[in-house]
C-alpha cells in the first residue's frame, strides 16, 4: 500500500480537528485502517468459474487473439485494520468485456468477447499483494464503470466490494456507487496512469483492500 493511500485511510479514520491536527486516539495512528466498504455482489458472479481462472483476463488459453479494450494493470494488498497483510488470502475479480457485456447466462443476450477472460483469481503473497491484467471497466445501461471484487482470507474472513474510476462522470448516477457515504467513496475509487513501462498502451492503478 502506498503511503498516500495509507494516510487517506488513517485521516478518514481519525478525523482532523478544528485547527488542522489529527483528533486521534492513542495509537490509532499506527493501528487502525478504514475497513473497505461491503457492496453488492451483483447478479453476474459466474455461475460455472472458467476452466481459464488466472490473473490475467486479457488472453484466454489457446486463444490466438487478446481481448477488446484498454489493458490495464491492478495491483494492491489485503490488509486488515491493523495494518498487518493477510498472506494467501483468495482474490476474485468479475466484470463485463469491452462492450458491456458478461459471461453470464443471465445478461442481456448479447454474445461477451469469447477473447475476454471476463473473471480471474489469485492468492495474495506473502506480503498480501495481488495483481491482474485486465481491461478498463466500461459502462453499461445503469451502471457507471466498476469491477467487482470478492476476498476471501485464510481465516474464512470474507469482503465483497466493487471498484470504480476515480471522478468518472457517470459515478454521480450510479444507484450502487450513491449508496456509499461520500467519505467512504474514495476508498473503493482508484485513479488509473498511463504504464508504458509495464506493457505499452497500458495503464495501471492501485486498490488496496481492507477486511
Amino acid at each position: 500500500m502506498s503511503d498516500s493511500t495509507l494516510t487517506r485511510r488513517r485521516i478518514l479514520s481519525g478525523g482532523l480537528t478544528a485547527g488542522g491536527s489529527f483528533a486521534l486516539t492513542p495509537g490509532l495512528w499506527a493501528s487502525s485502517l478504514l475497513r473497505t466498504p461491503t457492496q453488492t455482489l451483483g447478479p453476474f458472479y459466474p455461475t460455472r468459474i472458467p476452466l481459464d481462472a488466472d490473473n490475467d483476463l486479457v488472453r484466454v488459453a489457446a486463444h490466438t487473439r487478446p481481448a477488446e479494450g484498454e489493458v490495464v494493470h491492478l495491483f494492491g494488498r489485503v490488509l486488515d485494520v491493523s495494518g498487518q497483510a493477510l498472506p494467501g488470502a483468495q482474490v476474485e475479480i468479475w466484470q463485463c468485456d469491452a462492450a458491456g457485456f458478461y459471461h453470464h447466462p443471465r445478461d442481456r443476450g448479447e454474445r461477451a468477447d469469447p477473447n475476454f477472460q471476463g473473471y480471474g483469481r489469485m492468492r495474495a503473497d506473502d506480503e498480501g499483494r495481488y495483481r491482474f491484467r485486465t481491461i478498463m471497466p466500461v459502462p453499461y445501461p445503469g451502471r457507471t464503470p466498476h469491477i467487482h471484487f470478492q476476498v476471501t482470507a485464510a481465516d474464512g474472513r470474507r469482503l465483497v466490494t466493487q471498484m470504480y474510476i476515480k471522478d468518472h462522470p457517470l459515478n454521480a448516477d450510479d444507484f450502487i456507487y450513491r449508496r456509499l457515504r461520500e467519505d467512504l467513496r474514495p476508498l473503493v475509487e482508484v485513479a488509473f496512469e498511463p504504464a508504458p513501462s509495464i506493457e505499452p498502451g497500458s495503464a495501471a492503478g492501485t486498490f488496496d483492500l481492507v477486511l
